[in-house]
């Protein structure tokens, strides 16, 4: 069964809908690849992604180990490189203050994270950064 339906508008622009839900995301190119860059771009939905898999998988372990979760935000940088055009790398700054979580947890905590399924997808070149700020 599909996931996504994807529909290219022109213009270098395409709509995706998640086939489940009927979510849309409309996508853009970049700006600095031909494109308008008024929306996402793919690549930047692989950062965004990657950011929203750790903060989820974050919440799935504290659910299960009945934690406090109610603060998690993520900042996300990603740098592209060329030749070929590629993400070469991401940086994430993890705020995760207010938790109240002791340094066991902590380092439960960043284990879990990493174990993202997106972590585990993309290319193994691409450098990533991870700033956990507790």
């Amino acid at each position: 069964m599909e996931t996504v339906k994807i529909e290219y508008l022109g213009g270098l622009r395409t709509e995706c809908v998640h086939v489940k839900s009927g979510t849309k995301i409309m996508t853009d190119a970049p700006t600095d690849n031909k494109g308008k860059g008024e929306k996402f771009s793919p690549t930047d939905l692989v950062a965004t992604a990657y950011g929203a898999c750790m903060v989820s998988l974050i919440g799935i372990y504290c659910q299960d180990h009945d934690l406090k979760y109610t603060q998690g935000y993520v900042s996300v940088e990603k740098i592209m490189e060329s030749n070929p055009r590629r993400i070469g790398q991401l940086n994430f700054i993890m705020d995760l203050k207010g938790n109240d979580w002791d340094e066991k947890t902590q380092k439960k905590i960043i284990r879990v994270s990493k174990t993202c399924p997106v972590a585990k997808s993309i290319d193994p070149n691409i450098i990533v950064n991870i700033d956990f700020q507790f």
